[in-house]
C-alpha cells in the first residue's frame, strides 16, 4: 500500500490527472482516504477533485472532520451538492455535527429540500439516541408481493439502500409488518408471497431509546441490521453493523477514559490540544486528592500509634495496594459484565455473594503468605504479623465486594459504573483499609 502511495503523489505532483483519477478508482474508499490524510490540504482538494461521483462521496465519509472541512470550503456548489445527494443520511448527518456552523449553513442550503428536511430530521434527535446513529436508506416490501415482485422492487431501489440484505414490510402507512431476508427470497418459488414468508416476530428499537441499548440488542440478535420505529410503529430508520461498530467503539473509549479517571474527549488523542487534555484530567485528579486528604487525616489521627509502635507504618502501603488492587479486579469485571449484558441491576445481590465468596479464598491466601513471610522477617513479632494478616484479610473482604456492588449501585442512580473504577475505589478503599489496620491494632497490641 506505501508503494501504491508513493506512486499516487508522484502521479499528483506531475499533475497527470487522467493517469491519477484512473489509479484511484482503483482503489478502496478507505485507502484513498488514508492517501488524502497524508498530503497537504491543496494536493489533497486536487487530488478528491479528480474522483468520480460516487466514489467521492464513499471517499469523503472516510475523512477526518478537519478534511472535510479543507475540502467543503475548496469545491464548488455544484460538486458540494453531489457529495450530499451522494452520501447516507446517516454519514451526513455525522458529517455535520463536526463541521462549524457556516460550513453547515451552506451545505444544507445547496441541498435538495426533501434531503434537507430530513437531515434536520436527523439532527433534531438526541445525540445518543437510536435515531441519530440510524440511516433512512432501506428497502421496504409489502405483504401483497410475490417473490418476484419483490426481487423487481429490490433491483430497482435497491442501489439506494444502504443495506438490502434484511428487507422490511411495510403497509400503506408505513408501519412495520414483519421482517424478510434477501437469501428467504431467493431459495423461495417466484410464486411465493412475501406475506407467507416473512417473520413477524420483530425484534426493534424506538428513535429516542439509548444507542447503547439498540445496538447491544443487534449483537445479541446477530441481526445485519436492526428496524427503527417512532412511537406510533411507523419504520422510520434502520441500525447496520457498521453503525453498530462505531457505536461500540465510541462507548468503548469513553469508558476507558472514565475509567481512567479523564473526562471524556470526541477528538483522537493526537488532535487534542495540551489545554484541553489537561482540563480533561484534572478535575478528576482534584476530586482523588481532595479525597486522598481523608487518608491522611486518618493517618494523623493514629499518630500515637506510630509513636508506641513504628513497626506498623511498614505495612501501610502493602495493605493499600493490595486493597486497592483488588477492588479494581472486581470492579473492572462487573463493568465490563455490565457493559456488555452479562450482568444487570437485579444480579446485585448474587454478585455481592459471589465476590464475598472470591474475596475469602483470596484474602486467606495472601494472608497466610504475608502470616508466614513476617513471621520469618520479623522473629518475635508473632502478635503484629498477625495483625497485619488479619487486616489484609478483611481489607480484601472489604474491597472486592466494594469494587464488585460500588459500578451497580452507579447504575442504579442513572450514573455511569465507569465512573467507579480503579482510582475511585482505590481511594476508597484506601481509607477503609487504614481503618480497619488500626482498629484491630489497637484491639490486638499494646498501643
Amino acid at each position: 500500500m506505501k508503494q501504491n502511495f508513493e506512486l499516487l503523489e508522484q502521479l499528483l505532483q506531475r499533475r497527470d490527472f487522467h493517469a491519477l483519477r484512473a489509479a484511484l478508482t482503483e482503489e478502496n474508499p478507505v485507502d484513498i482516504a488514508l492517501f488524502l490524510e497524508t498530503l497537504t490540504q491543496e494536493q489533497a482538494v486536487l487530488a478528491f477533485r479528480t474522483l468520480p461521483k460516487e466514489l467521492a462521496a464513499e471517499v469523503f465519509s472516510n475523512l477526518s472532520p478537519e478534511q472535510q472541512q479543507g475540502v467543503l470550503e475548496s469545491i464548488t456548489d455544484q460538486e458540494l451538492s453531489a457529495i450530499v445527494e451522494e452520501l447516507y443520511v446517516d454519514d451526513a448527518v455525522d458529517m455535520l455535527e463536526e463541521l462549524p456552523a457556516n460550513v453547515v449553513k451552506r451545505v444544507l442550503q445547496i441541498a435538495r429540500p426533501e434531503t434537507r428536511k430530513l437531515i434536520n430530521q436527523f439532527l433534531n434527535y438526541p445525540e445518543n439516541s437510536v435515531g441519530s446513529i440510524m440511516t433512512a436508506e432501506f428497502t421496504d416490501l409489502k405483504q401483497t408481493m410475490s417473490v418476484a415482485e419483490a426481487i423487481r422492487h429490490i433491483r430497482e431501489t435497491g442501489a439506494d439502500a444502504e443495506s438490502i440484505y434484511t428487507c422490511y414490510v411495510t403497509d400503506a402507512s408505513r408501519k412495520l409488518e414483519g421482517v424478510i431476508t434477501i437469501r428467504e427470497l431467493l431459495l423461495a418459488k417466484d410464486s411465493d408471497k412475501v406475506s407467507d414468508l416473512m417473520e413477524t416476530d420483530l425484534i426493534t428499537a424506538e428513535t429516542g431509546e439509548d444507542r447503547e441499548d439498540a445496538v447491544a440488542r443487534l449483537m445479541k440478535y446477530d441481526f445485519l441490521s436492526l428496524p427503527v420505529v417512532d412511537k406510533e410503529g411507523r419504520l422510520v430508520g434502520i441500525v447496520t453493523v457498521d453503525d453498530s461498530m462505531d457505536v461500540l467503539e465510541e462507548e468503548a473509549t469513553e469508558d476507558f477514559e472514565k475509567m481512567a479517571a479523564m473526562a471524556p474527549s470526541e477528538k483522537p488523542y493526537l488532535k487534542t490540544g495540551v489545554f484541553t487534555l489537561a482540563r480533561h484530567r484534572i478535575v478528576w485528579l482534584l476530586v482523588l486528592m481532595i479525597s486522598g486528604m481523608i487518608t491522611g487525616g486518618i493517618l494523623g489521627q493514629y499518630e500515637a500509634a506510630f509513636a508506641a509502635m513504628p513497626l506498623l507504618v511498614t505495612f501501610i502501603p502493602m495493605l493499600t495496594d493490595t486493597g486497592g488492587n483488588a477492588g479494581s479486579q472486581s470492579s473492572t469485571l462487573v463493568i465490563r459484565g455490565m457493559a456488555v449484558g452479562e450482568i444487570e441491576l437485579k444480579d446485585l445481590f448474587r454478585v455481592f455473594w459471589k465476590e464475598l465468596r472470591v474475596s475469602l479464598v483470596v484474602g486467606v491466601v495472601l494472608s497466610a503468605v504475608n502470616f508466614v513471610r513476617l513471621i520469618i522477617t520479623y522473629p518475635g513479632n508473632e502478635a503484629v504479623a498477625f495483625t497485619v494478616a488479619l487486616a489484609l484479610l478483611v481489607t480484601v473482604l472489604l474491597a472486592k465486594t466494594i469494587g464488585g456492588v460500588l459500578p451497580m449501585a452507579a447504575k442504579m442512580v442513572h450514573a455511569d459504573p465507569a465512573i467507579m473504577a480503579a482510582p475511585l475505589i482505590t481511594t476508597i478503599v484506601d481509607a477503609i483499609s487504614l481503618v480497619v489496620y488500626f482498629k484491630i491494632a489497637c484491639v490486638l497490641l499494646p498501643i
